[in-house]
Order: C-alpha cells, then sequence, then structure tokens
C-alpha cells in the first residue's frame, strides 16, 4: 500500500510515521490505515480524513488522506462541577476555569488525570472531551466531562489462604481499614509490605468483588515458617593449658505461634571462660489491637563464683511505620557478689533505669541469604545504681547498625558497627560491658574483653558461588576503655568463613584470629566457630 497526502509535505509527514506497507488480506490494510489516521489526529492533524483507498494492481493499493492544518495546542474548559468535586486535582493556570496543553499531551494527561480520580474512590469514571471547536487555527477548545459512578469504599476484607492471620497486622501494618476510599494501586503497594514480614508472605496480587452496595477485598497470604534455632560450636586452645576447650549457645526464637505476629526468644550461652548468660524475652505487638505493643524480659549473667547479674525490663512499643519502630520503658538490675567479701570494685548494687529505643530495618525479602539489608538500632538509658557506697547517677547509650552494599548479584561488602558507653562518677566491675566473639570482634573469647566503652566495627567481602554457598573475608577492629585498670586498647580481628544454605537451615563456619597492640599475633590463638541457624 501507498498512502499519500494532500501535497508532497504533507505526504512526507505520513512516510516519517513509518507505517506497515505489505499486508496479507484488504482487512489487514484497512486497518493500518484507519490506525494511521488515529495517530495523525493525535500529533494535531485533527481534520484528517480519509479521502479514497483505490486498488492499482493486483498487489497495490493507494489511500489518499486529507490532513489539513496541525493544531498545536488545546484548552481544556472546567465544569463547575468538577472542581468543586476535585478541587485539588487540578491547577488551572492563574486561576482560570481552563487549562492550556500541547496536542500531544492530550492522551497520557487524561489517562493520568482518570487515574487520580480512581484513586479517590472511583474507579469507574470516565472522562471525555466534548463540544470541540476551533478558537485559532492553531488552538482548538473542549470541555471536560466527568461520567461518574458511585463512590467506592471498602467494606470488608477477607484474608484467603491464612485464615488466623492476625488482623491488627491489616489495621495497623499495612493500614488498610474499612470504611476508607477504594483505591487499588495504593492496596497492591500495602499489600506489597507483606514480603517484609517473617511469618507471612503474599500469594497473589489482591482481588475486588464489586456489586452494587458493597466492596470486598480479598487479600491473599500464606503462613511461612519462621520459628528458628540458632546455635554454635566454638573451639580453641587454651593458653595456659595448651588443651582444646569448648564453647557455644543456643537461641531459640518462635514467632506467630499463637497467630498474633508475637516472638518469643530464648537464649543460652555458656562460654570458655566459665560465664554463663540466660536471657528469656517476650514481645507482642499491636496489643488489644491498637498500634501500641509491648515487650518483657528477663537476663541472668554469672561470671564464675564472682558475680551474678539478673536484669528485668519492660517496654512499649510503637510500631510507626513498616520500617520504623519507636519503645519507651523501665529496665532493674540487681547483682550481688559472690565473692565473701565486697570491695570497691565489686559491690552488690540494684540500678533502676528509664530506656528509649529506635529501630529501623530495611528488608530484601527475595534474597533468603541475606533477608535483612539495613538494620539500626539506639537505645539510651537515664537512672541511679544504689549500693552500700551510696546512690549514683548513671547513662547508658548503646547502638548496633548494619547494611548490605551489594556491588552486584555475586559480589558485595557487609559492614556492622555496634558499641556501648556507661557513664558514671565511679564503676564496679560488674557492671561493665562483655563483649568479644563470633557476635562481636571475631578472634577472641566469647565475652572475654570488660570494658565501659567500647566500639566494635565487623567488615565482610561476599562472593555468592549460588544463591546458597558464599564464602567471606573477615576483618574486624574494636577500641575499649576500662577506667578500673585505666586501660585503652585497639582490638584486630582477621580471618574467612562459609556459609551454606541448607534444608536444615543456615549453616556458617568462622576461622579468625585476633590481635591486640600489646598481644603479637599467634596461629595458635585463633578459633573456628560453626553455627547452624535453623529454621521451622
Amino acid at each position: 500500500m501507498k498512502i499519500l497526502g494532500e501535497s508532497n509535505e504533507k505526504t512526507s509527514i505520513i512516510d516519517s510515521l513509518n507505517y506497515s506497507k505489505s499486508f496479507d488480506d484488504y482487512i489487514s490494510l484497512l486497518n493500518q490505515v484507519e490506525r494511521l489516521k488515529t495517530k495523525l489526529t493525535k500529533h494535531g492533524y485533527i481534520d484528517t480524513s480519509i479521502e479514497s483507498i483505490t486498488k492499482q494492481n493486483d498487489s497495490l493499493f493507494e489511500a489518499k488522506l486529507y490532513l489539513g492544518d496541525k493544531v498545536n495546542r488545546i484548552r481544556i474548559y472546567l465544569k463547575s462541577n468538577f472542581k468543586e468535586t476535585y478541587p485539588n486535582l487540578i491547577n488551572s493556570t492563574k486561576g482560570e476555569d481552563y487549562i492550556d496543553l500541547e496536542i500531544t499531551e492530550i492522551e497520557s494527561y487524561l489517562d493520568n488525570l482518570n487515574a487520580k480520580v480512581a484513586e479517590l474512590g472511583d474507579p469507574f469514571s470516565t472522562l471525555q472531551l466534548i463540544n470541540l471547536s476551533k478558537l485559532k487555527p492553531n488552538l482548538i477548545i473542549a470541555d471536560l466531562k466527568i461520567v461518574s459512578n458511585q463512590k467506592r469504599r471498602i467494606d470488608n476484607i477477607i484474608i484467603k489462604g491464612y485464615d488466623k492471620f492476625p488482623m491488627s497486622y491489616v489495621k495497623h501494618f499495612l493500614k488498610l481499614k474499612t470504611g476508607k476510599s477504594f483505591n487499588l494501586n495504593a492496596i497492591k503497594k500495602k499489600v506489597e509490605l507483606l514480603n517484609e514480614l517473617r511469618f507471612a508472605s503474599k500469594i497473589k496480587d489482591p482481588e475486588v468483588l464489586f456489586t452494587q452496595d458493597s466492596t470486598t477485598l480479598y487479600i491473599y497470604v500464606e503462613k511461612t515458617k519462621t520459628n528458628n534455632f540458632d546455635g554454635f560450636l566454638g573451639f580453641g586452645t587454651n593458653e595456659s593449658t595448651n588443651k582444646i576447650e569448648f564453647d557455644g549457645y543456643l537461641d531459640l526464637r518462635l514467632i506467630n505461634n499463637l497467630n498474633y505476629g508475637e516472638t518469643l526468644n530464648l537464649f543460652y550461652k555458656s562460654d570458655e571462660i566459665d560465664q554463663q548468660t540466660f536471657k528469656v524475652d517476650a514481645d507482642i505487638p499491636y496489643l488489644f489491637s491498637t498500634p501500641i505493643g509491648i515487650q518483657v524480659g528477663l537476663k541472668i549473667f554469672r561470671k564464675d563464683s564472682t558475680f551474678l547479674n539478673a536484669n528485668q525490663y519492660a517496654k512499649v512499643n510503637y510500631q510507626i511505620n513498616t520500617q520504623h519502630k519507636i519503645g519507651i520503658g523501665i529496665a532493674t538490675t540487681n547483682s550481688t557478689n559472690l565473692l565473701a567479701s565486697d570491695t570497691d570494685i565489686l559491690n552488690d548494687y540494684t540500678t533502676n533505669y528509664y530506656t528509649l529505643q529506635y529501630n529501623y530495618t530495611r528488608t530484601q525479602p527475595l534474597d533468603p541469604l541475606f533477608p535483612i539489608n539495613f538494620w539500626f538500632d539506639f537505645s539510651s538509658s537515664f537512672g541511679n545504681r544504689d549500693n552500700n557506697l551510696g546512690k549514683q547517677k548513671q547513662s547508658v547509650f548503646s547502638f548496633d547498625t548494619y547494611k548490605i552494599f551489594n556491588l552486584n548479584n555475586k559480589n558485595s561488602i557487609y559492614t556492622r558497627l555496634n558499641g556501648a558507653t556507661l557513664t558514671s562518677n565511679d564503676y564496679l566491675d560488674n557492671e561493665l560491658f562483655r563483649f568479644g566473639g563470633i557476635n562481636s570482634i571475631r578472634g577472641f573469647e566469647e565475652n572475654s574483653l570488660v570494658a565501659n566503652l567500647y566500639g566494635v566495627i565487623n567488615t565482610e567481602y561476599r562472593y555468592r558461588l549460588s544463591n546458597s554457598i558464599y564464602v567471606h573475608s573477615v576483618f574486624d577492629a574494636a577500641y575499649f576503655e576500662h577506667k578500673l585498670s585505666n586501660n585503652k586498647e585497639k582490638l584486630f580481628g582477621f580471618g574467612f568463613g562459609l556459609g551454606l544454605l541448607t534444608n536444615a537451615g543456615l549453616f556458617r563456619l568462622n576461622y579468625s584470629s585476633g590481635k591486640s597492640e600489646s598481644r603479637p599475633f599467634k596461629l595458635s590463638d585463633s578459633k573456628v566457630h560453626l553455627s547452624l541457624t535453623a529454621t521451622f
């Protein structure tokens, strides 16, 4: 087919649209001419018409089109009822009751405008331009008409697939409520947040049932395995006895077993320098279907036959949104000196603190190896310590943050920074921080380092051998201060590791060695840590 305009200039304009020129049948040829006419109209040739389609020979047809003059702009007048119904939807120039557009912008503008109207609860609305006429050779005018239907609100929300899904998460986590205006695009974005939950995930996009007088939203969810058991076995050579010593821990986390989104943590650790830690913690979100949750816990720490610390705490948490959470609470610690007599640095005491905490979490749910991309947690505590020496004002600040920098599909860099500081006029040995080991600075014995102030940075270069196996380097550094011994020191840890995602869980192996400024590097001081995080 060959298509001509009313002049050589107009024929050149038609040719610039690169229309198809070969067809299998006559119907396809006619459809192409109609599509070309529509395209010319959108480009401003609104007078375009098909003059004729004639057969030249057995294999050639000739079509003649009349384009007329090109119109560059359109002025759309807004009906008063449109501006009253949607006062903030259109910003007309200088407060006039019309808007001016390039002719090529009409289709996309009306599509976007119609989408905004739908977002305001009228998904079946349509927009039309009526009363079109030419005001000037290059300007046409038209009236904007909206064909509106009944505004829709969410009347009912039904969960499919996981019938016992906690509805408090629908209301406060997804922020979907009955009575709110229906906006399908916004609903889809909110439902995507299900993939950030540890105990549930989205099966498919939500669906909607419209009836004459109601709107029912169906959300498809499945319950996922979230309980996990984490533990490790570590061994190294004792410097004094030259014998191999073992240490390890157990971390059990039970999530959403009662279908309230609750979390129960049970932690026990026994390390190679005769220290035991026991901790139990319960976190219940959205209590009584409110955005408020509570968290209570008990932690017991025993240092051989030297002292015993028992810490109790309770917090009220508020989930601002899916990523931000704040909490406020109280904490009490009772410490008992297990030695025969008190000293200036080891004494029975009781502390009472008011605490404030902030937490930020950003996930990458499609990555089974590293599901959390960014984590930040900061807490501050203010209160008093009481013992037979009197009352002492104290404050504690602690933080823990890590970030994964994804360089590409196989390479990433992991960085973690954590630390704490205790501010007081004087210090007791049994109130200082204990750190070191696989979850702190690697290459050192578990909880073997004591400080009133410390900071640790962990770095790993990670390389994925597959979707379930990765290897990584270990380079850690730390700084700490110990006021009782007037000691300040820098520490370093070096090594490598392996991670393997199996059917049983995530298996990790770390080989690392530590050194300090006062202690040279010794291969015999190296630590090997094995851990397994099993999900069930």
